[in-house]
């Protein structure tokens, strides 16, 4: 087959306010500030990147990791896709990324395989779930994420085997099973944070691990691995997909889906099955705690945006070591952003998906959801930790306190008020997320950051006054009167001493 569509070469990789750029273009030009797409894609993509920076650059300490900085990381990158610059074509005899050995497996349409897209008998509400045709970018992004962010469902082809004895893909009665959810998935939906720099080559920087982090992780036997472009398995169980289930490049670019690009479709199977996070394995940027009788996992949740997950993902500023929601992205960077760079970011992000009998969709009110707080280094500590700990459980006692006036106001109406409250406190941190960057900024021991903070507790306040003014009418007078009973009461919150 001819090869073209290098991914080297040509555009496809959406980055803000510039479009879509290539790969070389990502490392060449040090303006772009940080990448486009819904929140999977951004995930994919930036492990695309950091599995290209982690082959190419990766220190052996902090030492060389200072001393590497954003331009040397760049040019090292430049040299390494040159000199693999034929495996990266997307078409040809070696494509990306892809198993010309699966295209016996029955070939899916595009939008088959995209969480957000209708198709069989599923209802169309929106023009975003019309299926379209896709460009070869599209293509290349696509197959992208379903290496580690697949969902799980009868639409992988299980019957075609290449691995020799392999039995993963059978079920109990040895027929074709249904595919497994990707690593980057599992469940409901794994929430990934990374660290964001001012610019995109920044943020790979900050978020390079060296091969000290990879081995004090203790989760990767074989440490870093190899890329799979420079070694792709021949199978699910061979030599190098076992090298892959053990290795950080392994959960970079999992390739938990054998792929074979079409015209118009996939051929599409399971591909390597990943131990998952209760086996002990997770990615960087997954956070786990793993306390209790068994890991447990920060999920996805469009209720709860993930900045209200900050003091849970930053819990080692005052705990020990083994204590609370870990996340190695976020442990083994935080330190040097803070030592490099004046200001960095922490994003979080990822998509919640349905299960039913096996089958991941996404539905009611599954969503992407992403957030990105921008942090000070020079106000960052344990003090500030603590600070941002009290003011965030504040905000908690506003909500639930909101949530019981509503009902109490319902139940005066003879009325069940349990729809209309989780909406009010839902209101209610949607107000807030406007604020909350203003909080973190001011969670230090100044007096201008106690001034700004007295502030905000006023306007927090004012918030839950007008979600419940918004949920609760008063235009009838037994209304006035459950009103006027149940209105919240905000004056402990506004009392406290801060």
């Amino acid at each position: 087959m001819e090869n073209r569509f290098n991914l080297i070469d040509e555009p496809w990789i959406p980055v803000a306010d510039f479009g879509r750029v290539s790969l070389r273009q990502v490392f060449s030009n040090p303006e772009y500030r940080s990448l486009g797409g819904n929140p999977v894609q951004k995930i994919a993509l930036l492990k695309l990147l950091l599995a290209i920076a982690q082959s190419a650059a990766t220190p052996d300490n902090e030492v060389e990791w200072k001393a590497l900085g954003t331009r040397g990381l760049a040019e090292r990158c430049l040299i390494y896709l040159d000199k693999w610059h034929d495996r990266f074509y997307l078409y040809g005899e070696q494509p990306f990324l892809q198993m010309p050995a699966i295209q016996a497996a029955k070939k899916q349409s595009f939008g088959a395989v995209l969480p957000e897209v209708s198709t069989g008998n599923t209802t169309v509400l929106s023009q975003i779930q019309v299926q379209r045709s896709l460009d070869d970018a599209d293509k290349a992004l696509l197959l992208l994420t379903l290496m580690g962010f697949a969902l799980s469902g009868k639409k992988t082809d299980n019957s075609v085997v290449l691995s020799p004895d392999y039995s993963g893909k059978r079920n109990d009665k040895g027929k074709p099973s249904t595919g497994k959810p990707g690593p980057a998935v599992a469940h409901m939906g794994l929430l990934h944070s990374f660290l964001l720099g001012n610019k995109l080559q920044e943020t790979l920087w900050l978020n390079l691990l060296t091969h000290r982090q990879i081995e004090q992780m203790n989760i990767y036997p074989a440490g870093l691995g190899i890329a799979p472009w420079e070694k792709m398995p021949e199978g699910e169980d061979c030599l190098q997909a076992g090298q892959l289930k053990k290795s950080l490049m392994g959960r970079l670019l999992p390739l938990c889906r054998f792929c074979w690009l079409n015209k118009d479709g996939l051929h599409y199977s399971e591909g390597i099955a990943h131990p998952g996070y209760k086996d002990g394995v997770v990615d960087p940027s997954m956070a786990i705690n793993n306390v209790g009788k068994e890991p447990k996992a920060l999920w996805v949740d469009p209720e709860k945006r993930p900045w209200r997950e900050l003091t849970a993902l930053l819990g080692f500023f005052e705990q020990g070591e083994s204590q609370g929601f870990q996340s190695w992205q976020l442990r083994s960077g935080l330190e040097r952003a803070r030592d490099v760079t004046e200001t960095f970011a922490i994003w979080s992000g990822g998509l919640r998906v349905s299960n039913n009998a096996g089958e991941q969709y996404v539905s009611g009110s599954d969503d992407f959801v992403e957030s990105q707080v921008w942090l000070h280094s020079d106000i960052l500590g344990e003090l500030w930790f603590s600070q941002l700990k009290v003011e965030m459980d504040a905000l908690d006692m506003l909500a639930k306190s909101l949530y019981g006036r509503v009902m109490g106001f319902f139940k005066e109406q003879m009325v069940d008020g349990g729809k209309i409250a989780p909406q009010t406190t839902q209101l209610f941190w949607q107000l807030c997320e406007c604020d909350f960057q203003s909080l973190v900024n001011n969670c230090d021991q100044t007096d201008d950051a106690v001034g700004q903070r007295q502030k905000l507790r006023r306007r927090f306040a004012g918030y839950v006054q007008q979600a419940y003014d918004q949920f609760c009418p008063r235009e009838t007078a037994r209304q006035l009167d459950a009103w006027a009973k149940c209105r919240p009461n905000n004056s402990k919150y506004l009392k406290q001493e801060i």
